[in-house]
């Protein structure tokens, strides 16, 4: 017996998510339709609003309700220095390190020649232009230590090294081959501690 056609169209808009597959599709489908009515109208509304009310910050490209969001207009940080993270997730696991007081940057991804992701794809040209426009004397590259992040930081390194600015790339506290965002708050602390000049 085949799916109703509703709930095949949930399923396939659910299984688009990343990391979900088909099978997983269908139980959080499945789920959402026993969920009471009103907790269903809860979630729909969270999207929404969240859609609705979330913007990338101009400075930073990190997701805020305000523009500038509220890490680039604190006065108290230290704004020499600026953090590269591949995405806003990123930029939370860093923020939760009490170690760390200066700004950052999202590039919004990592280079990937194998999937036709480049310079142009990523916000490069932005990095630089703030870079250029700032009194930054120290960018951390936070990407993650996987193929895609080690060559998206070699190449900013190559890039931002002339500008005059040192560049430093997080302590390998992180595991080799992990994503940022799953590391805990001491292992990104050690990594930002340890950190080296590239």
């Amino acid at each position: 017996m085949n799916r109703p056609q509703p709930v095949e169209k949930m399923i396939d808009i659910i299984k688009k998510l990343p990391g979900v597959g088909p099978k997983m599709a269908e139980r959080l489908s499945y789920h959402i339709l026993k969920m009471p009515q009103g907790e269903v109208e809860r979630l729909i509304d969270s999207i929404q609003k969240a859609r609705q009310t979330m913007k990338y910050c101009s400075a930073c490209f990190n997701l805020s309700e305000s523009d500038p969001c509220p890490i680039c207009s604190d006065t108290a940080r230290e704004h020499n220095i600026i953090c590269v993270v591949e995405t806003p997730q990123d930029l939370i696991a860093v923020s939760k390190v009490k170690d760390y007081k200066g700004l950052y940057f999202v590039l919004g991804g990592a280079l990937s020649p194998l999937d036709a992701v480049g310079p142009d794809d990523i916000r490069i040209d932005k990095l630089l232009k703030r870079l250029k426009s700032s009194k930054i004397t120290e960018v951390i590259l936070a990407t993650d230590t996987d193929s895609k992040g080690e060559t998206t930081a070699l190449y900013l390194a190559e890039i931002i090294k002339p500008i005059g600015i040192t560049v430093t790339r997080l302590g390998y506290g992180l595991p080799v081959g992990g994503d940022i965002e799953y590391a805990d708050e001491l292992t990104i602390s050690r990594a930002i501690l340890g950190r080296k000049e590239m």
